[in-house]
């Protein structure tokens, strides 16, 4: 099934991708081969953690590779509807504290809180697709039951 990813996410995924095949992995290689010149491989804690690293690098290529090949881009510029879905950036008031939140609903390779940016797949991402200004969602956390109110509904690049 694909999964949804904006073109600025795709682009970021490749763009990993690029460096680790360019920049990490040639890197590794030549520490392995030095860690290898130092002898004996059984007790060289360089060549066991560049060993790890090579691993690492290989696994996480392989796992972007399967996101990009997976990934359905979805064009969010210019884009207005009157429901939240992927890409749309939402402005809610939490009920209780009537603080003002604001959320961009995107793929999980792309969500990061320090930007607002949230899963489709999290619990406030799923609550909020298809809902409309004025519409109330509750979200249920770890603590509480957290209601919302949706006052803002818009696209941007970002």
């Amino acid at each position: 099934m694909p999964t949804p990813i904006t073109k600025k996410g795709y682009e970021a995924l490749k763009a990993e991708l690029d460096r680790l095949r360019k920049v990490e992995r040639p890197k590794n290689i030549e520490a392995i081969a030095e860690a290898r010149a130092h002898g004996d491989l059984s007790e060289n804690a360089e060549y066991d953690a560049a060993k790890e690293r090579q691993g690492f690098i290989e696994s996480r290529m392989a796992e972007i590779e399967t996101r990009l090949a997976d990934a359905r881009i979805i064009e969010i510029t210019g884009r207005t509807t009157e429901t939240v879905v992927f890409g749309a950036t939402v402005s809610v008031i939490e009920q209780e504290s009537q603080s003002k939140k604001r959320y961009t609903l995107v793929g999980q390779d792309e969500a990061d809180m320090k930007f607002n940016k949230i899963s489709v797949q999290s619990p406030v991402g799923r609550a909020l697709i298809g809902k409309r200004v004025g519409d109330f969602v509750e979200v249920k956390t770890p603590v509480k039951m957290v209601e919302y109110e949706v006052i803002e509904i818009k696209f941007e690049e970002f």
